[in-house]
């Protein structure tokens, strides 16, 4: 997952598709990369269980997928409680 979300245009479009659903085409409109290039981090978002794709007729469409940074936010939440532990060991 955090591969995933390693670029900054990968980024850009979790950011954009937590607005709601978006196309391949609305998704790489704002960015300054090529079409294939696009659905080629819209692949590796997907692989990373961090967006879902549907496609109807010659249109697919991504969504952020439930509960998908719920992992991310898990990890660093657990991160933060064991600095606190250090933290405050530390000034024992």
């Amino acid at each position: 997952m955090f591969h995933a979300l390693a670029d900054a245009s990968r980024r850009g479009m979790v950011d954009r598709l937590s607005e709601g659903p978006a196309s391949v085409s609305e998704l790489a409109r704002p960015l300054a990369i090529a079409l294939p290039s696009v659905v080629k981090h819209l692949a590796v978002l997907e692989a990373g269980g961090i967006v879902l794709s549907a496609k109807a007729g010659r249109v697919r469409t991504y969504r952020i997928a439930p509960g998908a940074l719920s992992d991310v936010e898990s990890w660093i939440a657990e991160r933060k409680a064991k600095s606190a532990q250090l933290a405050a060991l530390l000034d024992i």
